[in-house]
């Protein structure tokens, strides 16, 4: 059987024998460093939560027994598991940026009776475990989201036409749209930013996407102008670090709040939000999909989280570790000023990655 999968794909089969080997789930701090006084003991771990084919990865002491649909099928050591997550972290370091096999992987999956190496990329949850809280007694079921450091750096928020603001733009003419939509250089965004900012004047009205809009109202009614404001400043030609754009937006401070802190509060918010459940195109609740937090894959092989208990330090890690990214704009329709009755507009793409 062939298998192929990405770094980030195989990071997560990595996970499952990591984790499952180990026996813990270690906290970080907000700089994605364990915390090793502070972990919660795995009872489980399930794959297919929800589906008739459902797997249990049920912890003993040195031992792991595993369930198909409830029914027991073996018992496997969990230093097999670990020699066995050695295999597949060395197949990763030694794979490139594209689609790729691990040898020993299909027999590994096998064993484990393991279908498939990654969650589906709709999924905000990618591994589901039962863990045991050492303070409460309680023992929770937990959906975490993984990302790996090992290859690409994710996006958090992906681009699309529905994560477009628009712009309305005073004091211009067909000759002035014609010749800013001219302008093909490399960095052609920020030229015509440029243009426009010293020669005209431009208001943000609102988020393209109705759904994206009233999911952003959830998390906070000024949410929507505050990322327009981001967005600007980032496409004038500011770095892009989300550290680095909140800063600039405190010290403006166009919503007039009462002090500093403000706008770094409902950001970190937004990308918690984003990170846990809120999808652009789907109505969101307010409920978080991935109701345990983060999983992080570190380069050196180590598996870290953000659980949901510590949300402060998550929060901060992805604050400190995001940066806003421009996505194709023939793709998502966005970056050329556009004529509707009699007026002009300009729509502006927010996308969040990873920072390598």
């Amino acid at each position: 059987m062939r298998i192929t999968g990405n770094k980030g794909e195989w990071s997560e089969l990595y996970a499952l024998l990591k984790l499952l080997s180990l026996g813990k789930l270690y906290a970080a701090d907000e700089n994605i460093n364990k915390v090793e006084s502070v972990y919660f003991p795995i009872i489980q771990i399930l794959r297919n939560p929800g589906r008739l084919d459902h797997v249990e990865f049920v912890l003993k002491e040195d031992m792991v027994d595993i369930f198909s649909s409830g029914n027991f099928l073996k018992t496997i050591p969990r230093q097999w598991i670990s020699e066995a997550s050695k295999k597949v972290f060395k197949g990763i370091v030694s794979g490139n940026n594209a689609a790729f096999e691990i040898v020993e992987a299909p027999e590994i999956m096998k064993e484990m009776n393991i279908d498939r190496i990654s969650a589906s990329s709709a999924d905000k949850t990618d591994i589901t475990m039962q863990l045991h809280d050492i303070q409460t007694g309680y023992n929770p079921i937990c959906g975490f989201s993984i990302k790996s450091q090992m290859g690409n750096p994710p996006t958090l928020l992906n681009a699309s036409a529905a994560t477009n603001f628009v712009y309305q733009i005073e004091n211009i003419s067909d000759d002035d749209m014609n010749r800013l939509n001219n302008i093909d250089s490399r960095t052609k965004l920020l030229d015509r930013m440029a243009f426009i900012h010293k020669n005209h004047s431009i208001s943000f009205l609102g988020v393209s996407n109705k759904t994206f809009r009233d999911n952003l109202t959830l998390i906070d009614s000024n949410m929507e102008i505050i990322l327009s404001e981001l967005l600007m400043d980032y496409f004038l030609g500011n770095p892009p670090s989300c550290e680095d754009l909140i800063e600039r937006l405190e010290n403006k401070n166009p919503l007039h709040y009462p002090r500093k802190g403000f706008y770094e509060i409902k950001f970190k918010h937004f990308l918690s939000s984003v990170a846990l459940g809120l999808k652009p195109t789907v109505p969101w609740d307010g409920t978080d999909e991935a109701n345990g937090g983060y999983v992080i894959i570190k380069q050196d092989g180590d598996v870290v989280a953000y659980h949901i208990y510590n949300r402060n330090a998550f929060e901060k890690y992805l604050l400190h570790n995001t940066k806003l990214e421009k996505g194709s704009t023939s793709r998502h329709e966005y970056g050329s000023i556009y004529k509707e009755n009699g007026k002009y507009y300009l729509k502006l793409n927010l996308q969040v990655r990873f920072k390598n």
